[in-house]
């Protein structure tokens, strides 16, 4: 099941080196749960239907030129109003000046006040792409997670069925690992992203030599943070009863978080490079994406082939009996 995720409103100030102009009373404690946005237009002009209080809100030079052409009766009556509401916070861009209605309302009802030195329309996407990066769903996933040249594979499979050796095999070719053994996916957007939990990240365990830094003993070039996640490879042991596609036309896809991505079964029993075949599976997946599929190309031919064939054996057919029918007519004569 995904889990609820949450960013303290102090990690936003420190990673965004806002101003801090009033404390409110649970700055402390305040955890920010939706990945949205608020700039309060229609609230200063006092329409509060459908007003999440969850967001954070942000007041521009838009907002801000509005409330210097009001009066300080007025703004004073927006502001009691709007903090009534228990915001998070709210942000000022742009360096500018907090109204003296502003700060009076946010003492009286403790909501913190922050500002920014950055342009409204800078601030506001590098803010939100942050939050949903932070605050997306996710899962954890028992496998091992590697950038195959370029494709993001998740290798599952029960515990034991090699995934950490053939991710090793695979760091040895060039290519990086993402995570080992627990993998941590977001759903942020269209895309599932993939890492490693931080306590465990660039580490790698094989059993018999026990867990090693992949980072110190491959390099630097053989790890990395993030990786969308591109495919699921399912690694399984040999069955001689089980049925394996050798086509590859049918199409397989394991649901995480909502989402479909492309996934193979490859049966592992002593012999077979699985290093080698996941690099082809990727390139393959590759392919797929890029809109050329191998295997239906193949069924495509196939078919041709047989049609063609079978005209062949049709026309023949005919050819023989229009020349039995010309000997019949002969001896008729």
């Amino acid at each position: 099941m995904a889990s609820q995720s949450s960013i303290k409103l102090s990690k936003l100030v420190e990673r965004f080196e806002l101003e801090i102009i009033n404390l409110g009373k649970n700055y402390d404690s305040c955890l920010i749960r939706k990945n949205d946005i608020n700039r309060p237009a229609l609230q200063i002009l006092g329409f509060f239907d459908y007003f999440d209080p969850s967001r954070l809100q942000v007041i521009g030079k838009v907002e801000w030129t509005y409330l210097n052409n009001q009066t300080s009766e007025e703004r004073l009556r927006c502001f009691d109003a709007f903090f009534r509401r228990p915001i998070p916070a709210l942000i000022l861009t742009r360096s500018l000046e907090p109204f003296p209605e502003l700060m009076e309302m946010a003492v009286k009802h403790e909501r913190t006040i922050l500002r920014s030195k950055e342009n409204t329309s800078l601030f506001i996407p590098n803010l939100t792409d942050v939050l949903k990066a932070k605050l997306s769903p996710r899962i954890t996933r028992h496998g091992v997670l590697v950038d195959v040249y370029g494709e993001g594979v998740l290798l599952m499979g029960e515990s034991g069925v090699g995934k950490s050796e053939t991710a090793v095999e695979l760091l040895k070719r060039g290519h990086r690992l993402v995570a080992d053994d627990a993998v941590e996916i977001r759903h942020i957007g269209t895309r599932l992203v993939g890492t490693a939990p931080e306590i465990i990240r660039h580490y790698i365990e094989l059993r018999g030599i026990g867990v090693v830094n992949v980072q110190q003993l491959f390099g630097m070039s053989s790890v990395r943070e993030e990786k969308n996640l591109d495919l699921v490879v399912n690694l399984e042991p040999w069955n001689e009863n089980t049925f394996y596609d050798r086509m590859g036309t049918n199409e397989e896809f394991t649901t995480i978080l909502d989402m479909k991505i492309p996934s193979i079964t490859i049966p592992v029993k002593p012999g077979r490079n699985l290093a080698i075949i996941v690099e082809v599976a990727a390139m393959n997946n590759r392919h797929k994406r890029m809109g050329y599929n191998a295997a239906k190309e193949f069924a495509k031919q196939l078919d041709a082939h047989f049609e063609q064939m079978m005209q062949n054996s049709q026309l023949e057919a005919a050819d023989d009996y229009d020349e039995y029918e010309d000997l019949s007519a002969q001896d008729e004569d």
